[in-house]
């Protein structure tokens, strides 16, 4: 699923222009990421939390050379789901 295709579903579901539902979606990503950017986390019950976790600085393998690279730490942004969350995709068939 693509924003364009949340964008016409919640469209659709709440009867408001895709013109504005963009925007309300555009906006709550924009204040996800700005949130996140000042080190932030975001919890919204019921379907995960957004967070920013701390990787250690560690060796890496250049996989041509078979040198040995220095990796930094560095901050990435990860998402937890929430049980219920979890929950509901592992009842799902394994086809689908």
């Amino acid at each position: 699923m693509t924003k364009a295709d949340l964008v016409e579903q919640v469209a659709e579901k709440t009867g408001l222009t895709r013109t504005d539902v963009a925007v309300v979606v555009d906006t709550f990503l924009d204040t996800v990421k700005k949130s996140m950017e000042v080190g932030n986390n975001i919890e919204i019950r019921g379907f995960g939390t957004f967070k920013i976790k701390l990787r250690k600085a560690r060796k890496a393998r250049n996989p041509r050379t078979g040198e040995e690279v220095p990796v930094p730490d560095r901050k990435v942004p990860v998402f937890k789901p929430s049980n219920e969350f979890k929950n509901m995709i592992t009842k799902l068939p394994l086809d689908q």
